[in-house]
């Protein structure tokens, strides 16, 4: 074939892709709906956080908006090493949702074009890459799990990566292994389980090139690209690693054990969804849903949203998978394939022994969920389906009966499952449509195989086409991939929720010594991270990893969603208590009355405000302001006081507990004022002619440094979970600053970085 024609061929297959990204992604992109669950109610108050930061010259590395503080740079759930989502953080203080929804569209249409450029350098054929595209960007698990923010982030880096990668080992390149060891990076800096898989995958791949050949000759030629890729690698995600293991240290992360891990298996007759994407009614009402492991199956002894155990990415990447010839086929194919079966084994978790073995990978035993392997099997099955499209249109080797035969055993299962089950009813409809996808695809992989060398262009659209409409249909928007926008209009930043809108007034009216605290309980799903959005500081949030301090002293839990998951602490143990006064927590909102959450309040505890659509809202007229001067200092033992709840009966408004000695010397009235207070630098200016204890409400972290009056002051650990600084007579300013380069290699120096993983029993 012609160069031209050959790149006419491909040009045309990449627009049919991009064509059918944008057809897939529209809804979302218009606005009409938006990706819901984490994507809304974790991950856009990051990026609106992120944005307003940068808009405002503020740091990104701190929030002050959820647990009392908490360090972002370190959470691998934020999104400052995502370079997508910070660039676009540039455009504005206030990311609509579609532009949120957009970033991850685009990152993984990018992945998609990442296959494009692996296929190409392959020499295996453009209908082939299209295909892959189409299946990786818009199938499986990056479809039906695209709330998981970070880990579709992590995916969509992987075939860019691989794409680098393969081609630096070809060539012998530097140059070309930097990238891939870049793109890793990017990859390896979402810290999840996605991207250590992934990891995995290109290791392995780096190992099958070098055995599959002269090892000699490949030896000496991996040099070069592999220490490029090493070195960008450390590059990029180095420091990301570094912190987490830090913050790890020092978080609420439990110790995993084996039987809980395998919790998050793949129940195997998920499989079945390759086939049917809504086999199991999982993209209906929660109530319709009767796959694994709903009360239909009896008692799984699983955890699984209903949404991960769907792996539908269209039949033309099955069908050909199975119908194409496989003998004779190319040295990474037969890699993927190994790859792929490992994956999915690894996937079943509990249901299949091979875990077992599996599970002894360095790092395996940090990740609760087996089943998120099915983001990266899913991204092999659409290479390999895309291989397959390859060997039958660009090679016309085939066995269609072979693929007709593979649907006909896959749709007798889903009959038979559907039966026992009591639910044929519900899935005649599913299994029917996959069946008619199906041969709809085997169709077209017909006509492709004899007319697609002389009608290129047709073979292109038709195929793009089937495939497009087939996702769009398949995997299209339902409850666990897009909602009404309305349904977060909470955490829109111009909302004109009455809940928040009061809160917000309330706030701003506030004296200039004060940075009051709100509580969000019992509201919903979306709000907890809601003062990401709106600037101002709620007490407890939604995040899988608190500050063990933060943690050991409220007992916060990772949501706060349903009146149970506000549980409270020895410490903290009502909102009627001490330790809520000094967290200055001043407006609680409640989604239900607040004696329904702490049965402890009496009349008169808290002031009602006011009743919205949403919430009870009540003030604590005790809490305490977010910066003063006490006059003296009297020694704790803190841990006593979280186990046990036994606070010392003094006057706080002049007594800062500290774990050092005591001082009770007698000293005048003093005054603190907040001057600035930004994310990462707070300016208090101080009028304390005897000194006395600055005390800062703020959570203790060993990442923050203070100086007063231009001179370094240690940070003590104050009040049990704050921050207090002692103050020389005639002291008149005080900054706190948030370094966590230099805490980190403190904390690096003092204790190493231990991170203990999942143990077996």
């Amino acid at each position: 074939m012609r160069t031209s024609a050959r790149n006419e061929r491909w040009l045309w297959s990449a627009c049919v892709f991009l064509a059918g990204a944008l057809a897939l992604a529209f809804p979302w992109l218009s606005g009409r709906v938006t990706i819901p669950w984490d994507a809304k109610a974790h991950f856009y108050p990051q990026f609106v956080h992120l944005a307003r930061a940068l808009a405002g010259g503020e740091g990104t590395g701190w929030t002050p908006n959820v647990f009392a503080g908490a360090p972002l740079i370190a959470d691998p759930q934020s999104l400052i090493f995502a370079p997508f989502y910070h660039l676009a953080a540039w455009l504005g203080p206030t990311p609509s949702f579609a532009l949120a929804d957009g970033v991850l569209f685009a990152m993984l249409a990018a992945g998609g074009l990442g296959l494009f450029l692996y296929f190409q350098d392959r020499g295996w054929g453009a209908a082939g890459a299209l295909v892959a595209a189409l299946g990786f960007a818009f199938g499986g698990s990056a479809a039906w799990r695209i709330q998981h923010v970070g880990q579709a982030m992590s995916l969509a880096w992987f075939p860019l990566a691989l794409f680098a990668l393969a081609r630096a080992l070809d060539r012998g390149s530097l140059a070309w292994g930097a990238l891939a060891g870049a793109c890793a990076g990017c990859m390896v800096a979402g810290r999840d389980q996605v991207a250590w898989l992934q990891t995995l995958l290109l290791t392995g791949f780096v190992v099958w090139r070098l055995f599959s050949s002269d090892i000699g000759v490949n030896a000496r030629r991996f040099v070069r690209p592999l220490t490029g890729g090493v070195l960008a690698g450390l590059a990029v995600a180095g420091l990301p690693v570094l912190l987490t293991l830090a913050l790890a240290a020092h978080s609420n992360r439990p110790e995993l054990v084996f039987d809980e891990v395998v919790k998050g298996s793949l129940h195997p007759a998920s499989l079945l969804t390759l086939f049917a994407a809504n086999l199991y009614g999982v993209d209906g009402p929660l109530a319709l849903f009767w796959g694994p492991p709903s009360p239909a199956w009896g008692e799984t002894n699983l955890f699984l949203a209903r949404n991960m155990g769907t792996l539908y990415l269209g039949a033309l990447p099955l069908a050909a998978m199975f119908a194409a010839r496989w003998r004779g086929a190319d040295r990474d194919i037969l890699y993927w394939t190994v790859a792929a079966i490992a994956l999915v084994a690894y996937a079943l978790g509990r249901y299949t022994p091979a875990f077992e073995t599996l599970f002894l990978l360095p790092g395996a035993d940090l990740w609760r969920r087996p089943a998120d392997a099915t983001f990266p099997f899913c991204a092999l099955v659409s290479i390999l389906g895309g291989y397959g499209v390859h060997r039958i249109v660009d090679e016309g080797r085939a066995r269609l009966w072979r693929a007709a035969l593979a649907a006909l055993a896959a749709f007798g299962a889903g009959v038979w499952v559907a039966f026992e089950k009591g639910r044929l009813d519900v899935a005649v409809g599913p299994l029917a449509v996959g069946l008619g996808l199906f041969a709809a695809a085997l169709l077209a992989l017909a006509w492709a195989r004899r007319h697609g060398a002389a009608r290129p262009r047709r073979a292109l659209v038709l195929l793009g086409l089937l495939l497009t409409v087939d996702l769009a249909v398949s995997n299209g928007p339902n409850e666990s991939t897009a909602l009404a926008p309305a349904d977060y209009d909470m955490l829109r930043p111009a909302t004109q929720n009455a809940t928040v809108a009061l809160l917000k007034e309330r706030l701003s009216a506030s004296a200039p010594d004060r940075r009051d605290r709100v509580e969000l309980a019992a509201l919903g799903f979306p709000w907890p991270n809601a003062g990401m959005v709106h600037g101002f500081d709620h007490d407890l949030g939604y995040n899988p990893i608190r500050l063990d301090l933060f943690a050991a002293f409220t007992n916060a839990q990772d949501h706060v969603a349903l009146p149970e998951q506000r549980t409270f602490s020895k410490a903290f143990p009502s909102y009627r208590s001490i330790a809520a006064d000094l967290m200055g927590l001043r407006y609680i909102a409640t989604g239900v009355p607040a004696e329904q959450i702490d049965a402890g309040l009496k009349p008169g505890d808290l002031n009602f405000i006011a009743r919205t659509a949403d919430a009870y809202i009540y003030e604590n007229p005790r809490a305490f302001p977010r910066v003063f001067v006490a006059a003296q200092a009297r020694r704790a033992d803190f841990a006593a006081i979280v186990e046990e709840g036994n606070w010392p009966d003094v006057d706080y408004r002049r007594t800062v507990l500290i774990e050092g000695a005591s001082d009770a010397a007698e000293r005048g009235p003093a005054t603190a004022r907040l001057a600035r207070y930004a994310n990462t630098e707070i300016v208090i200016d101080l009028d304390a002619p005897d000194g006395g204890y600055l005390v800062l409400s703020d959570i203790y972290h060993p990442w923050w440094f203070a100086t007063v009056d231009g001179v370094e002051a240690d940070i003590l650990r104050a009040n049990v979970a704050f921050r207090a600084v002692r103050l020389k007579p005639g002291a008149r300013q005080a900054r706190f600053r948030f370094d966590p380069l230099t805490g980190l290699l403190a904390q690096i120096k003092s204790e190493g970085l231990l991170f203990n993983g999942a143990k077996r029993p």
